[in-house]
């Protein structure tokens, strides 16, 4: 399942809806980097399981006779991007980078009718806007693109991500007890 393509797809559905006058990109902002202008950058720079909202409970589907299908909860994966605005000139960059956090911190949780792909089936797509960034150092990351250090904010967007086998199970229909006693059992 492309999980990251269909959050990307998200994003920029969303920003392209509220935003149409401005690119959307997803590519590393390092000196190559040349968008057409005004343009908002979305650069996923980090991916770590989210455990506080780790699911422990197996998933039961009894719709599918005559047995049940089990499965263990998706893993969640918070996806944190570092965005930034390229407008040709600080002024409009900030004006850019000010609707782009007006439009994302609109949404806690993504909204269904922008999710592409696997994601229209995830009830839970929360999403953190203006969050700490997970990036030791900004200088040292503008740095290593080759660029110069620009205005940025983090934004993080937790998904599921099914990494385990559902499991077909019979049903059970009655309940046996039985008890064991030394080598014996007895019903």
């Amino acid at each position: 399942m492309p999980m990251i393509n269909d959050l990307d797809a998200t994003l920029g559905e969303l920003l392209k809806r509220d935003l149409p006058d401005v690119n959307v990109s997803f590519d590393p902002p390092d000196d190559k980097f040349a968008p057409a202008q005004p343009a908002v950058d979305l650069f996923l720079y980090d991916l770590r399981e989210n455990r506080e909202l780790r699911d422990n409970d197996w998933l039961l589907d009894r719709s599918a006779p005559p047995g049940v299908v089990t499965a263990r909860p998706p893993l969640r994966v918070a996806c944190s991007y570092l965005v930034t605005a390229w407008a040709g000139d600080i002024r409009n960059e900030h004006l850019v980078l000010s609707r782009v956090i007006r439009v994302l911190a609109r949404y806690p949780v993504l909204p269904p009718e922008v999710r592409q792909g696997s994601l229209r089936a995830d009830p839970r797509l929360p999403a953190g806007t203006l969050q700490p960034s997970l990036l030791q150092s900004a200088g040292e990351f503008w740095q290593a693109m080759g660029g110069k250090p620009k205005a940025a904010f983090n934004y993080t967007v937790t998904i599921g991500l099914d990494v385990f086998e559902r499991v077909d199970a019979p049903v059970v229909l009655q309940k046996i007890d039985r008890m064991r006693l030394g080598v014996e059992e007895v019903p």
